[in-house]
């Protein structure tokens, strides 16, 4: 069913991690830890994981750069199966918010990437339609996105010979939430040509063409909606047509939850009359009051989702239906949540669920929301465990949680280990020093680095630390930069690539060194105050800073400290145990270690690019107090389409520059 496609076989470590992983599964274990060095190749043991146990799987990434990375690797090894991306579908969002204190109400705002909701469409089709699924999701798949029996029951099937009456499939579509549209024919909409009506699926790249005559349907064929060429292939003989939208209601339904909406309001309306909240009071009732006309009259107001309990039928406090759900409808208990970086992806879900309530709390003490807005929420973490048949943890710093959780008396253990890198490259040599005097020993080693044309990382536990350091280091001759949240992402992709071109000696930064960033020219990470105690010196956190010099033959970690902390004990300790197995690998099969080679590419944007996308329009200045009314309408057009091409080839960092440029010219 999965065919996996790749130049590479898996080495002896790889395959014992995937019959692990494979057998852990097979028996009945509900979760598993791959502790994967950095290099190890754990996206390969899982993509081969999932070929081994032929069933669909869910990757989930705590952030839509990682997960895209994910979601191109996991097509190239499974080019002809169902690879899906389900991230969140915003270019720009501004929740719902009330700041009691200064008593500012902030509206919900947000600009809706199409093709991401494309692909978000394309994610929950698969999983109905295929059993060869894998997709990669980001954690916005514990939100809610509608019923999927729902959204299934909601279908129109067309058959070639079918007598059908072409007003019945413009009912049926527009139920579905297509729009008619006759000259601007986009994903999402119909048009009728004589005797033909050609559909564009919002979650296909081909459009469908449907013959009638005599009421009857004589062909079905699929064809390019930009060329209007059909595709040459032998004659449909049934289609199915999915919404257009997730969240797909009965008529049936809105009329009863139109009724429990009002008598909700009024209990809540009295309620904050007999607490003295007058005003509140008010606010309520003609906020609802308009919301419930507006769903009337165009089946749609901003924030619709707020009463998405009513319209599923759901019970006050049930959870909502997520991305798991289509799962779980489809595949019973017969799939796999793979969680990519689980030490930082499970506590980005763990917490999803309290931000968002706090949020929703205040907005209904104050009037502005029904209760039932708590409903239309993330999963709890209790939930989301409960709802997933069986979890494999992937990381190279497990958090303890991960760990006790897979520790199980069964045969095999749920804790599966990856230590082997196929370059033979050992984990860095680690050396103490003590932190007095630390900086002047920094510069003669970022010097002898500098001799063998090799890269410096240099982390500090702030940013005003990070900076001080930065220009000090400049003044002795060093070409170096700093990196921390305050420097744009556009800045930060830039930056790490002129590290890489040698344009830098080193770079200073906090904690931004860690997952993702592929430096094989970095010999040293130098880790200044490692006796601090705390997060950003905690044994996950040194682990994986100490992972940077991991890419290199020569590598070598120095920690600066005057005490041997706890989690300096243990994390040199697990460094050690990682560089012995390597080194015993390496003897037994006569490997010797070479580093990465890995070619530098552009940057994913740069400030050249930038300029590149702004150049095709004639203003090259762009500053909005110099721009008449109509220039700028043009110009905000540009860059807009330029936001658009940038966010379909997942360069999000590049449709970021863009977005934030328009806001600015706005």
């Amino acid at each position: 069913m999965f065919k996996l496609t790749s130049s590479f076989s898996p080495i002896q470590e790889q395959q014992k991690a995937i019959a692990g992983l494979v057998t852990g599964i097979r028996t009945g274990l509900k979760n598993q830890v791959l502790l994967g060095v950095t290099g190890s190749g754990k996206t390969f043991t899982v993509a081969r994981t999932i070929e081994e146990l032929a069933a669909p799987a869910l990757i989930i990434s705590h952030n839509k750069t990682l997960a895209g990375q994910l979601y191109q690797e996991m097509r190239e090894f499974f080019p002809t199966n169902a690879v899906s991306y389900f991230v969140s579908y915003y270019d720009y969002y501004q929740p719902e918010a009330y700041i009691p204190h200064t008593d500012t109400y902030i509206e919900k705002e947000a600009q809706i990437n199409q093709l991401i909701d494309k692909l978000r469409l394309a994610s929950t089709t698969n999983i109905l339609t295929r059993k060869d699924v894998i997709v990669v999701a980001s954690v916005s798949c514990i939100y809610n996105i509608g019923s999927p029996h729902e959204y299934g029951k909601f279908i129109l099937e067309l058959k070639k010979g079918e007598y059908i009456n072409r007003t019945e499939i413009f009912r049926r579509l527009a139920q579905l939430h297509y729009e008619r549209s006759e000259f601007d024919f986009k994903r999402g909409t119909f048009r009728q040509r004589g005797g033909v009506i050609d559909i564009y699926p919002a979650y296909e790249e081909v459009g469908i063409r449907v013959e009638l005559e005599n009421e009857h349907i004589t062909a079905i064929t699929q064809f390019n909606p930009i060329t209007g060429e059909e595709h040459t292939q032998r004659p449909i003989q049934k289609i199915v047509i999915y919404p257009a939208k997730h969240y797909m209601t009965d008529q049936e339904i809105v009329k009863k939850a139109e009724a429990q909406i009002r008598k909700d309001l009024e209990i809540e309306y009295k309620n904050l009359q007999k607490r003295g909240k007058i005003i509140e009071a008010e606010r309520l009732y003609k906020k609802v009051t308009f919301d419930l006309e507006m769903i009337k009259e165009v089946g749609y107001v901003n924030g619709i989702e707020n009463y998405s309990r009513y319209f599923e039928e759901r019970k006050i406090g049930d959870p909502p239906y997520t991305l798991i759900n289509y799962f779980n409808e489809t595949y019973g208990n017969d799939w796999t949540v793979y969680i990519d970086e689980s030490h930082m992806t499970i506590p980005q879900i763990r917490g999803m669920y309290n931000g968002d309530y706090q949020r929703k709390k205040t907005l209904i003490e104050y009037g502005f929301r029904l209760k039932s807005a708590l409903d239309n929420r993330p999963l709890k973490f209790e939930e989301f465990l409960r709802q997933v048949p069986r979890l494999v943890y992937i990381s190279a710093t497990p958090n303890d949680w991960e760990m006790r959780k897979s520790k199980t008396s069964k045969i095999p253990p749920g804790i599966v280990q990856q230590l082997v890198r196929p370059t033979g490259i050992v984990d860095p040599h680690i050396v103490i020093k003590p932190a007095r005097g630390e900086v002047l020993d920094l510069i003669s080693e970022i010097k002898k680095r500098v001799e063998k044309k090799e890269r410096v990382l240099v982390t500090t536990l702030t940013k005003r630390t990070a900076e001080d350091l930065t220009h000090y280091l400049t003044e002795k001759h060093v070409r170096v930069q700093y990196l921390h949240s305050d420097i744009k992402t556009l800045e930060r992709t830039d930056i790490l690539h002129k590290l890489r071109k040698n344009d830098y000696d080193a770079l200073v930064g906090i904690n931004l060194l860690r997952e993702g960033l592929d430096l094989p020219e970095v010999s040293l990470v130098a880790i200044l105050d490692a006796d601090r105690e705390g997060f950003l010196r905690s044994k996950t956190s040194l682990i994986q800073i100490m992972g940077r010099a991991a890419r290199n033959t020569r590598g070598e970690v120095i920690l600066y400290a005057d005490v041997m902390t706890r989690s300096i004990k243990e994390a040199v300790s697990e460094v050690d145990r990682r560089r012995e197995y390597q080194i015993a690998y390496n003897k037994t099969h006569g490997i010797t270690p070479s580093n990465i080679i890995k070619p530098i590419q552009a940057p994913i944007i740069s400030e050249e690019v930038v300029k590149e996308a702004i150049s095709s329009d004639p203003f090259s200045d762009i500053k909005s107090d110099s721009l008449t009314p109509f220039d700028k309408k043009r110009l905000i057009n540009t860059l807009r389409k330029e936001m658009k091409r940038y966010a379909n080839d997942l360069k999000f960092e590049a449709a970021i520059a863009m977005r934030e440029k328009i806001k600015s010219l706005t």
